[in-house]
């Protein structure tokens, strides 16, 4: 079979992109897809084993490589004049157009989809008020742009066969917006990289991009009303705002290396994690370490995260919830070596073997119904 494989966008090494990843481990003859590529060498040929990338005509526009969503309104447009009529099977991953790409009636298209746009649907109205534009004329723009994206995406849903989600609560929501079924495929995540370690230190942990989601400067002010100890890796334009009400048992350690991050990750008492995710990469990792979870129970940790087994679940994005949730933890006792071995019900080797037997398959029947 001939295959496409088309992508969001290529700018960063992220969750996403580790799926990608892995559909290339699988099959090496894809052709590759996307709005744009800016990826350096070196994660090109992790990600894509080199392969050039057939970019549409956002990858020209002026500073693309920094400003790329300042085009959002040009997206369906762009992802459409991909011509991918040749190929046997198309395969996206998307979280925002890549499920949009013109497709005919003789090809099958799988779509992985990591969220449907989070921006147009969830979260509309927090990513208005977060960018100012809930007021004014830029505001209103910015309304009925979204409003139009909204209409395409729902408009473009039937372009794809079958549809995989990440998890349990994005197949929710591809019901929910779509109408549609999906199979739920957890993501792949690299467990042999995060080595047990059974010996834990006295410290709390929590490491994430200082955005307004993810809810650090929650956790920083809790453990501020406490005597533990956190610390805190990563950095992010809400930095300093978080630094200014931490208290003397929070260690800032702003951005670290893998090796730094691991160690921590390995010798922390626990993880703490306060986002609402689509799936959560980082609580798994935690957990191949054999480290326990303190996370919010809605959304994909709440799959990932065994409460009272692997980690403790809250059930509010406040200081009281997450209050309660630390004291109960204290008072458990967690087994390393038990919450390792759930972690490997996400690995890399599993999410490959599942991708592509549910590809052949379908690929198989399709082929039976097009004779």
């Amino acid at each position: 079979m001939k295959k496409a494989l088309v992508h969001d966008w290529f700018s960063v090494y992220a969750g996403a992109e580790k799926c990608v990843e892995s559909f290339t481990n699988i099959w090496d003859d894809f052709e590759v897809y996307s709005l744009i590529d800016f990826l350096s060498h070196e994660d090109r040929e992790t990600i894509l084993k080199g392969k050039k990338v057939h970019t549409s005509f956002v990858q020209n526009l002026p500073k693309a490589k920094t400003k790329y969503r300042n085009y959002l309104p040009f997206f369906p447009l762009a992802i459409e004049q991909h011509d991918l009529s040749e190929y046997d099977v198309i395969l996206s991953s998307s979280h925002a157009v890549a499920k949009g790409v013109l497709t005919h009636s003789n090809q099958l298209h799988i779509s992985y989809v990591h969220t449907p746009i989070r921006y147009a649907w969830d979260l509309y109205h927090q990513y208005l008020r977060e960018s100012g534009l809930n007021t004014g004329l830029k505001g209103k723009v910015a309304k009925y742009f979204l409003h139009k994206i909204r209409m395409w995406d729902i408009s473009t849903s039937n372009r794809v066969d079958h549809y995989i989600a990440n998890s349990h609560y994005i197949a929710r929501r591809i019901k929910k917006v779509y109408g549609k079924e999906s199979t739920v495929i957890y993501p792949p995540v690299d467990v042999e990289r995060f080595k047990l370690c059974e010996k834990k230190e006295g410290f709390y942990l929590t490491a994430s991009r200082m955005v307004p989601y993810k809810k650090i400067d929650l956790i920083v002010e809790t453990f501020s009303k406490t005597d533990k100890k956190l610390v805190v890796i990563g950095t992010g334009p809400d930095m300093e705002k978080i630094k200014k009400f931490s208290g003397n048992n929070i260690k800032f350690l702003g951005f670290a290396s893998d090796e730094v991050l691991l160690e921590y990750m390995q010798k922390a008492k626990a993880f703490v994690f306060a986002a609402e995710e689509d799936f959560g990469i980082v609580p798994v990792e935690a957990q191949a370490c054999g480290t326990p979870v303190i996370c919010l129970g809605k959304g994909g940790t709440k799959e990932t995260v065994i409460d009272a087994v692997t980690g403790v679940h809250f059930e509010e994005q406040t200081l009281e919830s997450l209050t309660k949730a630390i004291e109960k933890f204290e008072t458990l006792e967690f087994n390393p070596i038990e919450i390792r071995k759930h972690s490997l019900k996400f690995s890399k080797e599993r999410f490959e073997k599942e991708i592509e037997a549910f590809v052949n398959q379908k690929y198989e029947i399709f082929k039976k119904e097009r004779l």
